[in-house]
């Protein structure tokens, strides 16, 4: 939980900071669309992770399956957001910055999300098949 409520903090902080100096800033194009992303994706990144509430964990368990909110269409909401939101924040602070994000970041959340579907197909079997098929990433 303090792990969730630092990186909550060093987000919120860093937001705060670009929304402090944003008069400052010279607006570009793929600032406009960096903005844009992180600021749609954040609200919805701190809602998945409020939604998944104490089933949240930093390695794969199955406490219980989440299947309402954003978890009715997405499996993985809090890394679909969290990237877009990490590519968001890049692409303002570099036009570059999205395609190293994406090619760090993708491929571990992908190995992420794997993991924790074995976990879950194991403890939820065919409860987690029907969801799985219901559902997109």
């Amino acid at each position: 939980m303090r792990a969730n409520l630092l990186t909550l903090a060093v987000v919120i902080f860093t937001l705060g900071l670009l929304l402090a100096h944003a008069q400052e800033v010279v607006w570009s194009t793929a600032k406009v669309i960096g903005a844009v992303i992180a600021g749609v994706s954040f609200p919805l990144f701190v809602l998945a992770r409020w939604q998944l509430g104490s089933s949240f964990s930093i390695k794969a368990k199955a406490g219980r399956l989440v299947t309402t909110g954003l978890y009715s269409r997405i499996r993985n909401p809090i890394y679909l957001f969290g990237g877009l939101f990490t590519v968001g924040v890049s692409l303002f602070f570099s036009v570059w910055g999205p395609l190293v994000v994406a090619l760090v970041i993708v491929p571990l959340q992908i190995v992420r999300a794997r993991r924790e579907e074995r976990v879950l197909a194991v403890a939820f079997g065919e409860e987690y098949e029907r969801y799985k098929s219901r559902t997109w990433f």
